[in-house]
C-alpha cells in the first residue's frame, strides 16, 4: 500500500512538473545581410522592381514547427533595380517622399506574426500585423521553410497604409495610374 501511495505521489509530482515546463520556443535570428526583400510595383504602362534592406528579424519555433516571427525593414534603403542614372534617382527619391513611404518620418516598417497555421510539410499560412507609415493592418501570406532558409511572398495593398499617390481610387491620368497592390518576395537566411 505504501509503495502504491509513493508511486502515485511521484507520478503526480513528475506529471505536474512536466506540465509546468512546456517545451520552450527557440528563436532563430535572421541574418539580415544575407537575406533579401524584393519588391515589384505595377502601373498601367509596366512595372518597377527593387529592394529594401532587412534591419532585423527572427523566427520562433516550437521544435521544428514555426510558431512566430518579427521583422523590421529599413525603409530608407528603398532601391530601384530596374532603372539607372537620373530615372533611378528620381524614382528612389519619390518613393522615399511623403507621396509614398515618407521615410524621413517613418524610417522603418515592421511585421509581427499573430497566427501561424501549418498548411503542409514545411509550409505555413501566416497572419501578421504589418506597420507601414505608422499604420498597422493585418496581412496573410504563405511561408516555406527548408533548413536555415525561409521564403515568403506577400501582396500588399498600399492604400491601406495611406500610400495613395497615383492610385486608381484618386482618379489620375490613365498612363500615370499605379496599381494599389505591390508584391514583396522575402528570402531569409538564419
Amino acid at each position: 500500500m505504501k509503495k502504491t501511495v509513493l508511486s502515485l505521489v511521484l507520478t503526480t509530482f513528475i506529471g505536474a512538473s512536466t506540465m509546468a515546463n512546456p517545451i520552450e520556443k527557440e528563436t532563430k535570428t535572421v541574418k539580415a545581410e544575407e537575406s533579401s526583400v524584393t519588391w515589384k510595383a505595377y502601373k498601367v504602362a509596366g512595372s518597377h522592381t527593387g529592394t529594401v534592406k532587412l534591419q532585423s528579424g527572427a523566427l520562433e519555433f516550437n521544435g521544428e514547427k514555426l510558431v512566430g516571427g518579427e521583422f523590421v525593414v529599413d525603409m530608407t534603403s528603398i532601391n530601384t533595380t530596374d532603372l539607372e542614372g537620373d530615372y533611378k534617382n528620381k524614382l528612389d527619391g519619390h518613393l522615399s517622399s511623403a507621396d509614398f513611404f515618407a521615410t524621413d518620418s517613418n524610417p522603418t516598417s515592421k511585421l509581427v506574426f499573430t497566427k501561424v497555421k501549418s498548411s503542409g510539410k514545411n509550409s505555413y499560412e501566416v497572419t501578421g500585423d504589418l506597420t507601414i507609415k505608422g499604420i498597422t493592418k493585418p496581412v496573410t501570406f504563405d511561408v516555406s521553410i527548408y533548413g536555415d532558409k525561409a521564403t515568403a511572398t506577400l501582396k500588399i495593398d498600399r492604400t491601406k497604409y495611406d500610400v495613395k499617390y497615383g492610385s486608381g481610387i484618386i482618379g489620375t491620368a490613365k498612363d500615370k495610374l499605379i496599381y494599389d497592390e505591390f508584391d514583396l518576395v522575402v528570402d531569409l537566411q538564419m
